[in-house]
């Protein structure tokens, strides 16, 4: 892991615990660009938003859109985010054009690259982004298994 990446998910993890004050499931995610440097960050807001895409993924690539690119090409890009990606993320990445999604917790209930289904390596899409499973993982899942004990009133 390079010193951008475990930065990254520094500061992902930090956007995750921030969204539990909001009331939304505890998700960062960052983009960083191909030379390391972050083009931008964002935190769960569905609940915030009333809005079923306002995932962190999500987010943070439209925000990376805005900035890098071509519009929506995010050609060599890093997606680093908490929570292993759904399918609605997963093909955000796939079609943005990441190059790498690296992820801390597996999601076995809903996780797309991988755990459940796997978007990111279907050949039958055009790109494939390199994935990276696992980090900071222990970090992700604490925060997650304490958001829904305290929703469950555990």
């Amino acid at each position: 892991m390079t010193p951008e990446i475990d930065a990254a998910m520094g500061r992902a993890l930090e956007l995750a615990a921030a969204a539990v004050e909001w009331g939304d499931t505890p998700i960062g995610a960052v983009v960083l660009g191909p030379d390391g440097a972050v083009l931008a960050e964002a935190a769960n807001e569905r609940e915030k938003r009333g809005d079923p895409t306002a995932h962190a993924e999500v987010l943070a690539l439209r925000a990376a859109a805005q900035v890098f690119g071509d519009g929506w090409r995010l050609t060599g890009a890093t997606l680093v985010v908490t929570l292993e990606p759904c399918t609605m993320c997963a093909g955000a990445s796939v079609l943005a054009r990441v190059a790498r999604v690296v992820y801390g917790a597996d999601d076995p209930k809903a996780g797309a690259a991988g755990s459940l289904w796997d978007v990111v390596r279907d050949r039958r899409l055009n790109h494939r982004p390199e994935v990276t499973a696992g980090v900071r993982a222990e970090e992700s899942a604490t925060l997650l298994r304490a958001f829904f004990r305290a929703q469950r009133g555990l």
